[in-house]
């Protein structure tokens, strides 16, 4: 079953508990309006899509307060371990990036950008197993690379 949050949570969030605040030992990389511009592409500058990256990834629009996003949270860190050097994982605040939130439309959380190399990304709603996750990154993500 596929778990999803919109804005209308937005309300228990003083409720739930914040995720761990220690994301320097997790091998996802928090990403940053800025460092998308400057590591994924640059819409400021730009009209077409072009990653500027070498290698595919994933970006996974969350919130501290989602239920969903804290359960697909540790399946992330463990594919971003299993497919290392193959795949980069990066993780958006949609709180604190809304900016970047906004670029994308997102509307529920959580929300997936998958990005092959060279092809047009992918955008998933939802949490997603990880046999789901494997598929896409199996079929869409590093088959598209080779």
């Amino acid at each position: 079953m596929r778990m999803v949050c919109d804005k209308n949570y937005e309300q228990r969030k003083r409720f739930a508990l914040p995720l761990s605040r220690k994301t320097n030992i997790m091998p996802t990389i928090q990403l940053t309006t800025e460092q998308f511009k400057t590591d994924v592409f640059d819409y400021t500058t730009e009209k077409e899509w072009k990653f500027k990256g070498s290698i595919p990834a994933i970006i996974d629009f969350y919130a501290d307060w989602c239920g969903p996003c804290k359960a697909v949270a540790p399946i992330l860190e463990e594919l971003s371990n299993d497919y290392t050097d193959k795949l980069v994982i990066y993780k958006v605040d949609t709180e604190v990036e809304q900016e970047l939130s906004a670029v994308f439309q997102i509307r529920s959380i959580p929300s997936m950008l998958f990005i092959p190399v060279d092809k047009q990304p992918m955008m998933q709603a939802g949490a997603l197993p990880k046999t789901a996750l494997k598929e896409v990154i199996e079929t869409e993500l590093l088959t598209a690379a080779n």
